[in-house]
């Protein structure tokens, strides 16, 4: 199949994740939504050998002129995703139900004077709370024998309190229902064990958790054991119940959420569309000229720009951090209607953590087909250029530490990540020139000697410096910088006691959430560097070592020394060679091998 070449480079550079991809035509309509576990792996095969093996699909290569992809975090996801696209625009390749049936989820039926817990494909009982949707059947099943097994939620259908059995069905004889239906439970009692059900399901389990471990401990304690394992695996899937879909919202209702991505000066603005709790669409917009404004000022102009003037707009609208604080009131005039939110967690923080992703993968497709870059950087790259306040993503950034051994066999190490991963070939190490035993010395002088050899050989300085320290050795790599004429590269430094990020002209140190990508990025690198220069002054230490028991001995001078080592690598190589081999070496006779291996054997 012949495709265009904007459209080739795209399936080049496709993310290893999970996603939906839409194929659109020369028209820009949709004509297939597909779902992928790594859109890198599926989407190309489309456009392979076999992508004419069926008269549908040679009809739908045939057609195809540009690709729109979304990610997502999971697979389950993008199954969601996928439903609710293909129900929204009703692409023509792609297989339709007519019955609209949706994944199944958990209704509480709440309008009623006894809830019961059901499942159901459809959201149409009036007054009912719904929970989900669920993607794995199983895992339904296992909720709803969790909330039986904890909590003794009725499962008959009469309708309470106006029809009602004359007795208790089994349920109640085996202590699975406790007869709301014959008044031996009180409304009030059985509406409080049904707020603990939704709490249950909205993910707020540490009461019911506390709860089951103390019946666990008491049955194990009755050494009934097959209770406690019971309690014990409905445990282990409260975990799965806590984890919030990003597709469809809990609870419904319309939002759009907003993502930004910037990288120099280009942005990427995002804006997922939510409506009546499932994500439907993604709209988004560049913007350029932006490297000299701060991230705050950049969210204003592309909400007053892009997303105000939209026609469709959500009341409820999820932003990635708060606009400019002198924009907040203006944004208030434009659109009063509008309720801006910021969320910190749960599934509308995840939803807009998604916007976020996507605006960030379509940024680094606009640069990878504009040649810019040639690989996409990991989110927690663009994710520290944000809490750094950098105008550049630090795709490239390298990392400095300096390792002495009680003032001896001071080294400097240099590690290299690019796109959020170590280059090892980048990799540098530096043998200290000056005071051993001075720490800001030590990072002057690296950070000099790097820059200064980089500026000669015209070869590309990183996007940010990381140095292992705190204020000092910051001090020290920025007087470094200013005097090899590059004061403008950002350098920061990482202390390791608190974690503290300090920046150039901030009084005040960063402090990151322990839980930070940014921040676990950061320790990535500053434990790799670590690892390369303590590496390095050990090898160091034992050449010293080597150096100078060889040069004790009567008759071996540097010259000798160096053909012991290029030729047996070791002091213990030395020590385990023969006399005959010693004495071949150029320079060595046979007594004098024989006084080397007496001395070397003396010392042990």
């Amino acid at each position: 199949m012949a495709i265009p070449d904007r459209l080739s480079r795209t399936l080049e550079v496709l993310p290893d994740k999970p996603g939906v991809y839409l194929w659109k035509n020369a028209a820009g309509e949709i004509l297939y939504v597909g779902k992928a576990k790594s859109l890198r792996v599926r989407v190309p095969s489309y456009v392979g050998p076999d992508a004419g093996d069926t008269p549908e699909r040679a009809a739908l290569v045939s057609q195809i002129t540009d690709l729109e992809t979304i990610i997502v975090p999971t697979e389950a996801q993008a199954l969601l995703l996928e439903n609710n696209l293909i129900k929204e625009h009703r692409p023509r390749f792609n297989i339709r139900l007519t019955d609209d049936k949706s994944y199944p989820r958990i209704a509480v039926t709440l309008a009623e004077a006894f809830p019961r817990v059901l499942v159901t494909r459809r959201v149409s009982i009036p007054g009912a709370r719904y929970f989900g949707p669920y993607t794995d059947v199983a895992t339904l099943r296992q909720t709803l024998k969790i909330i039986r097994r904890i909590f003794t939620v009725r499962s008959c259908h009469w309708d309470l309190p106006r029809e009602a059995p004359d007795r208790p069905c089994l349920d109640y004889h085996i202590e699975r229902c406790r007869a709301p239906c014959v008044a031996l439970q009180s409304a009030a009692d059985y509406q409080r064990m049904i707020d603990d059900v939704v709490l249950f399901l909205e993910g707020k389990t540490v009461d019911v958790r506390i709860g089951l471990r103390e019946r666990m401990q008491q049955a194990s304690r009755q050494l009934d054991f097959e209770r406690a394992a019971q309690v014990r695996d409905a445990l282990k899937w409260l975990d799965q119940l806590e984890q919030p879909q990003a597709v469809e919202l809990v609870g419904g209702g319309d939002a759009d959420a907003v993502g930004i991505a910037r990288d120099g000066d280009d942005v990427c603005g995002v804006v997922l569309r939510v409506r009546d709790g499932k994500l439907i669409a993604r709209d988004h917009w560049f913007l350029e000229n932006a490297e000299h404004e701060t991230e705050g000022t950049i969210l204003s102009a592309f909400l007053v720009r892009c997303y105000l003037p939209l026609e469709v707009r959500a009341r409820k609208v999820l932003l990635p951090f708060p606009p400019a604080p002198e924009d907040l009131a203006s944004l208030g005039e434009l659109a009063p209607e509008v309720d801006w939110h910021v969320p910190q967690r749960g599934s509308k923080a995840q939803l807009a953590e998604l916007a976020d992703q996507n605006a960030r993968h379509l940024l680094d497709s606009l640069k990878i087909e504009s040649f810019d870059i040639d690989e996409r950087a990991a989110d927690p790259v663009f994710a520290l250029g944000r809490d750094l306040g950098l105008a550049v993503v630090p795709r490239v950034f390298v990392c400095i530490d300096i390792s002495t051994n009680q003032g001896r066999d001071t080294v400097g190490s240099l590690v290299w990540f690019e796109a959020g991963r170590p280059k090892k070939a980048e990799y540098r190490r530096f043998k200290i020139r000056g005071a051993p035993q001075d720490d800001f010395a030590a990072v002057h002088e690296v950070v000099t000697r790097y820059l200064t050899r980089r500026i000669a050989e015209d070869r590309p300085l990183p996007d940010l410096v990381v140095i292992d320290g705190g204020k000092g050795q910051l001090g020290a790599a920025l007087d470094a910088a200013r005097a090899a004429g590059r004061e403008q590269l950002p350098i920061v430094s990482l202390a390791k006691r608190e974690e503290e990020i300090f920046l150039p002209g901030r009084a005040e140190p960063l402090t990151l959430s322990r839980r930070s990508p940014s921040l676990k990025l950061l320790q990535r690198a500053r434990d790799e560097a670590h690892r390369f220069a303590v590496s390095y002054s050990r090898h160091r230490r034992a050449r010293r070592t080597i150096t100078s028991e060889l040069l004790a001995i009567p008759g071996v001078g540097p010259g000798r020394r160096r053909a012991l080592l290029e030729r047996f690598g070791s002091l213990a190589g030395v020590k385990t060679a023969t006399p005959a081999e010693i004495a071949s070496l150029p320079g060595f006779s046979t007594k004098l091998a024989e006084r080397i291996l007496d001395r070397l054997h003396a010392r042990v």
